[in-house]
């Protein structure tokens, strides 16, 4: 009996905790999770400092349009020893510390030298062009929560904290074990009756760019004993992916070898389309994802199921991808009792942003996932959309790191 889509999900990320932290380097922490809340160390910036190219100055020194005294330059990375007497103001180039007494900058298109001195080109007000100390950040201050991706402006506040080394979660080492007798690897020869074990190479992808690490264990042939081999080795990384042999079939063996090996089913078979003969199980902390054979089939469940998994393990707190309503080009109809995730393409129509069909929705046909921007999300009870009608998208495309 196939249970909702959205149940079914829901079984598999109450199934899911986040790996154990370590400590990288910064750099490498890019696109992965922190796995404590960061908390400023220091004030950002850390002093007042000009935000222009110009002249520190007293704002109350310009009324009247005065003529003020240059007495000296502050370039970047310079200290100011010496505080600003009245009456005067100081050369000072963008990042240099402001000198005690001064409240302003004139940037230097708006001022008008005249050998020695300097008069502003119109009003001035204190805070005029200054970056203050922690007008940015201030220390203590809850920067980023536990669970927040690490993406390059995260990369920078860490570096600007003099932070060098980030506790985030593991990356997960997942197996991926295709079955079946019609399969050789790549590169090996091709006959009539055979085919590349391509879902390897698609589903390992997919592994690395949501961020773990694909361990490729070959193909598992129709027969139950060596079946059991292969699966007893995957089960002893963090995740399991087999790749068809789930289906009702006589020699599809999965689901029995797992069960031989200990393997708690919590579902098989999903009302949804493409994809319906997807299995998961559990063995202790170790989840495992039976996934249909069709290349467009196991893609899709893979970002349905898995994907969101693997974001769970790493300590990610968003797990889905990016949603947005879009109309449809075209009507659609469909058999209701099923999610259905059609691959389509994105167009812009009179301002609006309008999917179509990428083209024929066979699980067979690869070419279609390959000119799909996004998977639209047809609700289960529906039998059809007419053109115009709003639906959910969820974007691809979009890499993890």
């Amino acid at each position: 009996m196939s249970i909702p889509f959205e149940e079914a999900r829901r079984l598999v990320l109450e199934r899911i905790a986040p790996l154990p932290p370590e400590e990288v380097p910064l750099l490498e922490a890019l696109g992965r999770a922190l796995a404590e809340p960061l908390v400023a160390n220091r004030n950002l910036p850390l002093f007042d400092n000009s935000a222009m190219d110009g002249f520190a100055l007293r704002a109350a020194d310009c009324e009247g349009g005065a003529e003020l005294r240059i007495s000296g330059f502050l370039p970047a990375g310079a200290r100011a020893e010496e505080a600003l007497e009245p009456g005067c103001a100081v050369r000072i180039m963008t990042g240099a510390p402001l000198p005690a007494g001064a409240d302003a900058v004139v940037p230097v298109e708006d001022a008008v030298c005249s050998g020695a001195g300097v008069r502003p080109a119109g009003p001035v007000k204190s805070g005029d062009h200054i970056r203050f100390s922690g007008q940015d950040i201030r220390q203590g201050e809850l920067v980023a929560e536990e669970g927040s991706l690490l993406r390059p402006a995260e990369i920078n506040l860490l570096a600007s904290f003099g932070i060098d080394r980030v506790r985030v979660r593991r990356r997960p080492k997942v197996a991926i074990l295709s079955t079946g007798d019609e399969l050789v690897e790549l590169g090996e020869p091709l006959g009539s009756d055979r085919i590349v074990n391509s879902n390897a190479w698609s589903l390992a992808a997919q592994v690395k760019e949501a961020g773990g690490e694909p361990v490729m264990l070959g193909i598992a042939r129709d027969e139950l004993e060596p079946l059991r081999q292969k699966l007893s080795e995957g089960l002893g990384f963090d995740a399991l992916i087999t790749s068809a042999g789930v289906s009702a079939g006589d020699r599809d063996f999965v689901r029995e070898a797992l069960s031989s090996l200990g393997v708690e089913s919590v579902f098989w078979k999903v009302a949804m389309k493409p994809g319906g003969p997807t299995a998961f199980g559990v063995k202790g902390a170790v989840p495992v994802f039976s996934l249909p054979g069709n290349p467009v089939s196991t893609m899709i469940t893979f970002e349905q199921f898995v994907r969101p998994a693997l974001l769970g393990m790493m300590g990610h707190r968003s797990l889905l991808r990016a949603t947005l309503k879009a109309s449809l080009a075209q009507a659609v109809r469909k058999k209701p009792g099923k999610t259905q995730f059609m691959r389509v393409a994105l167009e812009v129509e009179n301002g609006r942003l309008q999917v179509r069909s990428s083209g024929n929705q066979d699980t067979g046909i690869l070419k279609t996932m390959i000119r799909a921007d996004a998977i639209a999300v047809l609700e289960a009870s529906r039998g059809g959309y007419a053109a115009g009608e709003e639906v959910e998208i969820e974007l691809l495309g979009t890499p993890m790191c």
